[in-house]
Order: C-alpha cells, then sequence, then structure tokens
C-alpha cells in the first residue's frame, strides 16, 4: 500500500486547519489501513526554531504509523492558463504519496500552466488543488473531486462556497476559475479566467 500524505499550512510559525487535516488523516487511517486508534496532528508536529518564520508546506507522510513530518519552504506559482485534459481512470481518492497518474496527466498540458481532469464527464481537480467556479455570485466546486481537499470542505462547512455539477459543456455558465488547497484559499488563489480554458479538443 501506498503511504499517504497531509500537507498542512504553516506561515511564521501557525498550522492553518488542522481540524479537517485530523478529520481527513483519522478517515484515511480507517478506510485505506483498516485502524481505528485516532491520531491528533497537534501532538506529533513539532515546530523548531528556524520554522517559526515564513512560509512552509508541513508533510506529514504516514502509512499504520507516522512516517516522518517534514517542512518545505512554499513559493506560490503563477497559473493563469488551464487544459482539460480527460482522465477516465485516475485514482486519487486519497492522498497518496505516489503522484504518478497525476503527473502524467500534467505532462500533456502543453503550453498551459495546469489541467483541469475531467472524469468519466464531469470536471474534478487540478493537478494540486480542487477547483472552484464563479458565476458573478457565487463560487461552486465539483461535486466530483478526485480528492476532496481540507481547504474544500471547510469552505463548504462556512458556506463560501457551493457543491454542484459542473461539466466541460457547462463551463460556459462561468466567468472565472480558482484553484483552492491546502495552501491558498479564496483570498490568495490563482484566479483564470474562463478565455484561458482551453478544452480538450483544442
Amino acid at each position: 500500500m501506498s503511504p499517504l500524505l497531509e500537507t498542512i499550512k504553516l506561515k511564521d510559525g501557525k498550522l492553518f486547519n488542522l481540524e479537517y487535516h485530523n478529520r481527513r488523516l483519522n478517515k484515511a487511517r480507517r478506510d485505506y489501513f483498516g485502524l481505528k486508534a485516532e491520531i491528533d496532528l497537534e501532538g506529533i508536529i513539532t515546530i523548531t526554531e528556524e520554522y517559526k518564520t515564513g512560509l512552509y508546506r508541513c508533510r506529514v507522510v504516514y502509512s499504520p504509523e507516522i512516517e516522518r513530518v517534514e517542512f518545505v519552504r512554499h513559493q506560490y506559482r503563477k497559473v493563469e492558463s488551464l487544459r482539460l485534459v480527460e482522465g477516465n481512470s485516475v485514482d486519487y481518492r486519497f492522498k497518496y504519496t505516489d503522484r504518478k497518474q497525476l503527473l502524467k496527466l500534467f505532462g500533456r498540458r502543453g503550453e498551459y500552466d495546469d489541467i483541469l481532469i475531467v472524469k468519466n464527464g464531469c470536471i474534478t481537480d487540478s493537478s494540486t488543488a480542487n477547483a472552484v467556479f464563479f458565476d458573478g455570485a457565487k463560487w461552486w466546486t465539483p461535486d466530483t473531486p478526485l480528492l476532496p481537499g481540507t481547504q474544500r470542505e471547510r469552505l463548504l462547512e462556512e458556506g463560501k462556497i457551493f457543491e454542484c455539477r459542473i461539466t466541460p459543456g457547462g463551463l460556459n455558465k462561468y466567468i472565472n476559475a480558482g484553484l483552492i488547497n491546502a495552501m491558498q484559499d479564496l483570498e490568495n488563489m490563482p484566479v483564470v479566467l474562463m478565455e484561458n480554458i482551453v478544452s480538450i479538443k483544442s
């Protein structure tokens, strides 16, 4: 079985959305590894002085037990264009450390900055983030994500985004798209104009 991963935002010594990461980690421990005992990430992550200033990805790699906790300095990547790619066989129900399937799809982006993966006719995620789409009044996220992210879950619970079925043919309902993940929410996510999203046939 592939080890799993939680990526947690660490900024100036503060861990973000830890409640949601705990939820996902413990659900994965039950559903993927068949374990009932729960883990509290706050109790296993030690932030040393060198990581108390700046922005980092706190990566918790685990199998049945926690394998390692590491900190990687983070820089936001500019995303201004997206290509739709078909990935009907991609499976990312759990946050696997093995990302070969996603990287293979990402390799098909051409001159575009990132991809939107279409599975069984529905928009899912980008290579590293859940997608959201703005219709002029509300932000909507596909109800068919490959991996329901922690930021996505928080924003849904807070009523800041909403779920619906989104297909390539329905993208003309929206003004622009955004990409959310543990490191970026609605305030600091990249926003892509719909005219900069190319269809599978293009």
